[in-house]
């Protein structure tokens, strides 16, 4: 099974979320995610200021199978992108909660990291797909 770090939060669709404890929080694809999309070879990051609702379609992650949206698990506005993987995207596959985080969210409200899954039910989620 893919490493699910326990200290993270989970959407449906394989998108991490880290609590900054400071109102935002940091998003990149899961482990699992990268392994099914196989090298990343192309990040189109989103732009710092815009305003992101749950389930917007933030950023796409190509690899050298397909194209992916990657979908913003948390509303807010986006305050840095990780412009590292404009020349490194294969920073997802090697580091996918490390280096290659996507982008940063203020969050509009701290309580939507509740709606998010734990890594038991990340985990639970993933082995029903296989």
């Amino acid at each position: 099974m893919s490493n699910t770090p326990s200290d993270l939060r989970y959407s449906k669709s394989h998108e991490w979320v880290r609590n900054e404890g400071d109102g935002s929080v940091t998003i990149g694809i899961t482990e699992h995610a990268q392994e099914l999309l196989g090298d990343m070879v192309f990040v189109e990051l989103p732009e710092v200021g815009d305003s992101l609702d749950i389930e917007d379609e933030v950023a796409v992650v190509e690899s050298v199978k397909a194209a992916s949206d990657v979908y913003s698990p948390v509303a807010g506005e986006v305050i840095a992108v990780n412009e590292a993987l404009n020349d490194t995207p294969e920073a997802i596959n090697e580091d996918p909660y490390g280096d290659g985080w996507i982008y940063k969210v203020k969050l509009a409200d701290a309580a939507q990291l509740d709606a998010l899954m734990d890594a038991e039910a990340y985990q639970a989620q993933v082995a029903e797909e296989e």
